[in-house]
């Protein structure tokens, strides 16, 4: 990875950070916040039978953290091409 000046890698890994912390912080909500904070009002609803909170809790963070997997690389991907430093 060569960067033509110490900006742009700072630039480059701002913005790493950046989605980094914006992708946790949509799975710490969605397994916190829906799994424990708002399992109650999540139960109410029902699918496949199961209550809404406990599939939260049991499978629902796990399946969102593996998107998120998949968006991170997409979004990497685009970030590594806008700095030239894409593999290909």
């Amino acid at each position: 990875m060569a960067f033509e000046s110490g900006d742009m890698a700072k630039a480059y890994w701002s913005e790493n950070v950046r989605l980094m912390l914006i992708l946790l912080s949509v799975w710490f909500v969605v397994s916190f916040g829906c799994g424990i904070l708002f399992v109650e009002q999540l139960n109410a609803i029902r699918v496949g039978g199961f209550k809404l909170g406990f599939w939260f809790a049991q499978q629902g963070s796990i399946y969102v953290f593996v998107c998120l997997i998949f968006i991170y690389v997409w979004l990497m991907n685009k970030l590594d091409a806008k700095y030239g430093v894409r593999e290909d």
